[in-house]
């Protein structure tokens, strides 16, 4: 017996060509993907400048020393007068906050595209990544606030390494943002969850 909740019963409609249109906009959003994917070749030059730049200071070249201590040199500071283990912690967790930008890049370009814009295929690549197979909107939000979670604890840290160079108002405004992004992540992960209990109980209604 068939049931007319059955999908076999239901008849597909025809898409009409105002919906369609509507529909095909979603590919206006590709060139803002490839923006992104060009922004990622700037990080990817910037983070070699500075990676030769810090291998050049330690092997005794005058410009690269010159120019990791105006890059690790807080403004109203004085300016480090040669390389030592701060600075070099300081310029080494420049170059992790590049690779998590670029990591936060990835999961808006791949992402992005496979929610909004066209289905990748990817589930039989071996290189698929684990959170794209149950990417939707939400999920999406909780690893985009977890990245940008984890990309202000690198700015906290280096802001705590050079504490000497910060007055008291930055290094409480910082540590604010800081918390205010701990709480949007809490919250959005939180709603996640609500939403996602909700859906379960009305499948097993159903």
């Amino acid at each position: 017996m068939t049931t007319p909740n059955n999908p076999e019963n239901q008849v597909t409609k025809p898409i009409g060509p105002l919906a369609r249109f509507i529909f095909m906009s979603r590919w206006l959003q590709l060139p803002l993907y490839l923006g992104l994917i060009l922004a990622q070749c700037v990080y990817v030059y910037h983070f070699w400048i500075e990676l030769s730049d810090l291998i050049g200071a330690v092997m005794g070249n005058v410009g690269s020393l010159n120019h990791i201590l105006d890059a690790v040199t807080v403004e109203g500071a004085p300016r480090p007068s040669k390389l030592t283990e701060t600075t070099i912690m300081l310029v080494v967790l420049g170059l992790i906050d590049v690779v998590m930008i670029s990591n936060l890049l990835i999961m808006v370009i791949v992402g992005g595209y496979e929610t909004f814009v066209s289905r990748m295929n990817l589930e039989t690549h071996p290189d698929q990544p684990e959170w794209l197979s149950h990417v939707n909107a939400t999920v999406l939000k909780v690893k985009l606030s977890t990245a940008i979670i984890g990309i202000s604890s690198i700015h906290l840290l280096k802001t705590f390494i050079n504490a000497r160079a910060y007055d008291e108002k930055t290094l409480l405004a910082q540590t604010g943002i800081h918390i205010v992004f701990l709480i949007s992540a809490l919250a959005i992960a939180y709603s996640d969850r609500i939403m996602s209990q909700t859906a379960n109980a009305d499948r097993n209604q159903h």
